[in-house]
């Protein structure tokens, strides 16, 4: 028989306090999903369909919708959990991060494989239209072991035909039996009591469904490990390529090419990588789920069948290392592209720097050169201006002959010109060093 005990809510004594937003939230979430305990024998019908593209919560609330809409009671409820029961049949529903699952527990009284699917008590229409893909589907049988004995599951399974899994748990107190094949669309799990207390066997029912639930989760991993494990082939093969061209003596035209074909490569390698980091990541979380559920269940080994433990290190771990290996790959493709353009970069910017540095000396020359012009013209300068200045000088010692005429127009021009040129050659000379002063403040 399935029960639930519930605790009644009682006022706390922390009224008054200012209490963090968040604190109902973390507490509901620390005792979210708690295992239920089952007395007797029971059949359990887990599923877990994938979100992709579908509103988790949406789901969630349609189904919520529909059972009460048939009638059924609400046991219990949080933000991702609800708990539903009638007629003895508890259904439990909640919502994951990447996928929804639903729990049926049914009591039985005969022996497995002979009842009637709980599937059939849901409402018409439980499922929305928009819903997320069945992933996951599973069944696990609860039985005494005194009803069915460890010795006749065993001796039925001993066959050569398919590989079963078996073995004691929970020191001893109960015996699981699965093979992790399909069989009408589920996997099946046989678990036999040989004294769990209820509450042992609800947890070890929960843990045989997450081990199943979060194995196939993880596997989701191996396609994408799969498709970029070719991408990453053709990449890497690039990557060398162009790492050859860097060795050789590039032009400078070259240089900026294989630039440009080094940054598609790193665009292309950090795109797989933002589009695969979730999937790999989450992957290694569902197998450290996986492996912790395992050693929960405190396996002993029976003779000539491999623990739950053994399967999975012998089939689940080959996937899981490879999509670990892939990510690894990607991670150090993408260092080594990056390493690569810093590389190249470095010897553009070097190529750069010595043109700069030639265009400077050059700039410099230039400099040297239109300095020594200018002081050729200043020195002309002194010398026109000198000329035109003796000009009006004697210009002007002409006209003044007519009040003085024993003044030689003559004699002033040639005194007139070492004074003018001297008075030239200064003025020019205060107005070079004023300009240079002026440039200095700039």
């Amino acid at each position: 028989m399935i029960s639930i005990s519930q605790s009644p809510t009682t006022p706390g004594q922390t009224a008054g306090f200012d209490e963090h937003p968040l604190r109902q939230r973390l507490d509901a979430e620390f005792h979210a999903r708690p295992p239920l305990p089952l007395d007797g024998p029971t059949r359990v019908t887990h599923l877990a369909f994938l979100h992709e593209g579908v509103d988790g919560l949406a789901e969630l609330l349609h189904f919520e919708r529909r059972m009460t809409d048939e009638g059924w009671q609400q046991l219990a409820s949080s933000a991702a959990y609800r708990l539903y029961g009638r007629e003895r049949v508890l259904v439990r529903c909640e919502l994951h991060t990447e996928f929804s699952s639903y729990t049926l527990f049914a009591p039985t009284a005969g022996e497995a494989g002979k009842q009637t699917d709980p599937l059939q008590m849901l409402p018409s229409g439980w499922r929305d239209a928009d819903a997320g893909k069945l992933l996951v589907a599973t069944r696990i049988e609860l039985q005494s072991a005194a009803r069915v004995t460890p010795e006749r599951k065993i001796a039925e399974l001993a066959t050569p035909e398919q590989q079963m899994v078996a073995s004691r748990a929970v020191d001893g107190k109960a015996w699981i039996f699965t093979d992790f094949q399909l069989e009408d669309g589920a996997s099946k799990f046989l678990l036999l009591d040989n004294g769990l207390t209820p509450r042992q066997a609800g947890r070890t029912v929960q843990r045989l469904w997450e081990i199943e639930t979060y194995r196939v989760m993880a596997l989701l991993g191996l396609p994408v490990a799969q498709t970029i494990g070719l991408r990453l082939r053709g990449a890497e093969e690039e990557l060398a390529n162009l790492s050859d061209r860097i060795g050789g003596a590039l032009p400078a035209d070259d240089e900026y090419a294989v630039l440009a074909d080094m940054t598609r490569l790193a665009a292309e390698v950090e795109h797989s990588v933002a589009r695969t980091a979730f999937r790999f990541g989450a992957s290694r979380a569902y197998q450290a789920i996986v492996m912790q559920r395992i050693d929960e269940l405190r396996e002993q080994r029976v003779e000539g069948f491999p623990t739950l433990r053994e399967i999975m290190d012998r089939r689940l771990m080959p996937p899981m290392n490879t999509c670990a290996a892939m990510a690894h790959r990607q991670d150090d493709l993408s260092g080594r592209v990056a390493r690569n353009s810093q590389l190249l970069r470095t010897r553009i910017d070097l190529a750069l720097k010595r043109q700069n540095q030639l265009v400077l000396t050059q700039m410099n020359q230039r400099a040297r050169q239109q300095l020594r012009l200018q002081e050729t013209v200043e020195g002309l300068s002194v010398v026109a201006i000198t000329y035109y200045g003796s000009q009006l000088a004697h210009h002007l010692a002409a006209g003044a002959r007519e009040f003085w005429p024993g003044i030689s127009p003559e004699l002033v021009t040639g005194a007139a010109v070492p004074i003018i040129a001297l008075a030239v050659a200064l003025m020019l000379r205060r107005m070079r060093h004023r300009i240079v002063a002026e440039a200095a403040v700039e």
